[in-house]
């Protein structure tokens, strides 16, 4: 009976075991899960392993990059500095005569820019400061140097600095070499006014032939204006051959009393207004009518107060008409008119026209007018008998032409 019980109770064991067995194999399942990663890279509990190329690029420097660069780059224009794997903070950019180009950041500190253009035959040393993309600030150096200017191209400017001068007076500069790239050049001629004087730039061609920019206001200067011209030339390729300029110009000027010389050929009169007010009123001669001895009429500027000079007829095509000294020698063009005494001529005087084509007058007027006016005084000249309009290049003749006319000679309007 004993025998039969005990195999009974042993039939029970197996259920016993198929319950435990399953508890161990669930238990060992989640145990290799807490250690195998997500489908999305992330472990269980949400983190992410760490990547270590990642960290090792956010750790490298910012680097630059300079243009221009190397040896023998090119000059005429301006210095780019980029930075790579972070930002710039400073640049500094100085040439090998100690100079410093000023600039400006852009695209958020990445760009750095110069003001002014890399000038020929030069060498630049660039120092960065920079911040990687950590936070980590670092610096970083560049060298470059532009090739030699070869050609040079100068220019000769008026009024000179420090000088009173007319309300007519424009601002005028000659070229030694053609200037095909008037553009270029004339986004480097900054002109500012005490008053904001509205003006423009006109390109003509000057008497002896050579390019020419000169800068004349709407209406003549206000009375007490102070003006000055920045021409920042230096790097600035004329363009088709014509050279570089090396180096930069400028000139300051004031404008002195309204002063306006009126001329009647008809009447053989001159009359100085000054400030809207007759001051005198001089008999004169004007050039002889009909043929090459006439006078030019509209606007012409008083360019120079020569003095005493000898004149003589063949430098300007009159043959041998005259050879002599004259006093109180007043230059109103290139092509050689003048206002100055003119006593051999004294029975014409406020009668006839009967000069080579200046304004002649007494020596006693002559004197007293000589020490009235400025250069860049307008004389406005008209008759019926003439042999034609000053041209804006035969001396300052650009007040000949209206506003709109003139704008129109702008290369950049």
């Amino acid at each position: 009976m004993r025998h039969s019980s005990l195999r009974h109770a042993s039939l029970r064991h197996p259920s016993v075991r198929l319950v435990i067995a399953p508890v161990v194999l669930v238990s060992l399942a989640a145990t290799l899960t807490a250690c195998s990663s997500t489908a999305s890279g992330e472990t269980a509990d949400g983190e992410r392993p760490v990547d270590d190329k990642a960290t090792r690029a956010a750790a490298k420097p910012a680097t630059i990059t300079v243009t221009p660069s190397g040896k023998g780059a090119g000059a005429g224009r301006p210095v780019e500095v980029t930075a790579h794997g972070g930002t710039l903070t400073s640049v500094t950019v100085t040439d090998d005569r100690g100079r410093t180009l000023k600039g400006s950041m852009a695209s958020k500190g990445t760009v750095w820019v110069s003001d002014r253009k890399a000038v020929p035959g030069a060498s630049y040393t660039v120092t960065a400061a920079t911040r990687a993309k950590d936070g980590r600030a670092g610096r970083a150096e560049a060298a470059f140097s532009t090739t030699d200017a070869g050609k040079v191209n100068k220019t000769d400017w008026r009024p000179g600095a420090g000088a009173t001068v007319g309300v007519a007076q424009p601002i005028s500069l000659v070229f030694d070499n053609p200037v095909a790239d008037k553009a270029a050049v004339e986004r480097q001629l900054k002109v500012t006014t005490s008053n904001d004087t509205e003006g423009s730039w006109g390109w003509v061609r000057d008497w002896s032939g050579r390019d020419r920019v000169d800068w004349r206001p709407k209406t003549y200067w206000r009375p007490g204006t102070k003006v000055t011209l920045r021409a920042e030339l230096n790097g600035t390729d004329s363009g088709g051959g014509g050279g570089w300029f090396v180096r930069d110009y400028s000139t300051t000027f004031t404008v002195g009393a309204r002063q306006v010389v009126e001329v009647d050929l008809d009447k053989h009169r001159l009359t100085l207004e000054r400030d809207g007010e007759t001051v005198r009123k001089i008999p004169v001669s004007g050039g002889t009518p009909g043929g090459d001895k006439r006078s030019w009429r509209g606007t012409a500027v008083l360019m120079a107060k020569e003095g005493t000079i000898n004149m003589n007829s063949e430098t300007v095509g009159l043959g041998d008409a005259y050879d002599k000294m004259v006093d109180h020698s007043m230059r109103l063009t290139w092509s050689g008119m003048y206002a100055h005494a003119a006593p051999w001529n004294a029975k014409y005087l406020g009668v006839a026209n009967r000069s080579s084509g200046c304004i002649g007058m007494s020596d006693a007027d002559a004197a007293w007018f000589y020490r009235q006016v400025r250069v860049g005084d307008p004389f406005e000249i008209k008759g019926a008998d003439t042999k034609g309009t000053v041209e804006p290049g035969n001396g300052f003749g650009a007040w000949n032409l209206s506003w709109p006319q003139w704008r129109e000679r702008s290369a950049l309007d």
